[in-house]
């Protein structure tokens, strides 16, 4: 069935339209769907890209499947200008009635191209809906130790939702965790110990982006709290909650060393 008559069956008639096929990195798209900013995401562009009464959105999930994630009303346009090239932030809203759709319709479609932004009413009708999920799409189940990778963006998500399968597993081990700064490839090796969990350990990254590592507090004092956006997330090596401290430790100074994240990372000690 085409998603422009489910739009319609929830009563949004779409007038001038374009359909955004929403791509991109810091933050990807999809990431800040999940964290609800989607619509300010999307406010942001370097060209006046939405000439339009609507915005038909579209998140890329791969190859040929899309995510809805909503319609929204074009109600504004300013221009910024800084030594950067210039910006246009929109003012948008999104419109009701499509909860039953937003973040849970499955869309195929092929992209004609690298073109993200399209307004020829013919890809319309390409536009078909190919599942709906039960649940509005969000961060999945722990994906297993070997398998944990999150952007500063999820992780923060996680810990505002109090992510049940995330929350569980990670509370219950300790071990040794690796931050990367992507934007310098950069490291910085950390643990949890003394009966704290990963959990425990992490919620305190999510709050202050630095979770009160001078390395890390140090590098946000100079680059701004903003850039803890490039850190990235992921686990070394997991131990039993009952590890002893000095155990996690020497297991913590042993991938310092493998790293050399002091010589060349963000350690300080």
């Amino acid at each position: 069935m085409r998603l422009l008559d489910l739009i319609e069956l929830g009563g949004v008639n779409l007038g001038d339209f374009k359909i955004h096929l929403a791509t991109g990195t810091n933050p990807i798209p999809l990431e800040a769907f999940f964290d609800g900013k989607f619509r300010l995401w999307q406010e942001d562009q370097t060209k006046k890209n939405f000439q339009c009464t609507h915005i038909l959105s579209l998140i890329h999930l791969d190859n040929s499947r899309w995510l809805f994630a909503g319609v929204y009303e074009v109600l504004g346009c300013d221009t910024r200008t800084t030594s950067l090239p210039t910006l246009y932030k929109y003012t948008t809203r999104e419109l009701d009635g499509l909860s039953h759709l937003t973040g849970k319709a499955i869309v195929g479609f092929n992209r004609p191209g690298r073109a993200s932004y399209l307004r020829d009413k013919k890809y319309a009708d390409q536009l078909l809906v190919i599942a709906i999920r039960e649940q509005r799409m969000t961060i999945g189940n722990f994906p297993g130790f070997n398998g944990v990778l999150l952007s500063h963006r999820m992780l923060k998500t996680l810990v505002r939702e109090s992510n049940q399968s995330w929350q569980t597993v990670l509370s219950n081990v300790s071990g040794i965790y690796l931050i990367t700064d992507t934007a310098t490839g950069k490291h910085y090796v950390g643990s949890a110990y003394g009966g704290e969990g990963i959990w425990q350990r992490w919620t305190a990254y999510a709050k202050t982006g630095h979770g009160g590592n001078k390395g890390l507090r140090d590098l946000l004092r100079a680059e701004g709290k903003e850039h803890s956006q490039f850190f990235q997330f992921s686990l070394l090596e997991i131990c039993d909650l009952n590890s002893s401290d000095d155990y996690v430790i020497t297991r913590e100074t042993h991938w310092k060393n493998v790293l050399q994240s002091r010589k060349f990372g963000l350690n300080k000690n």
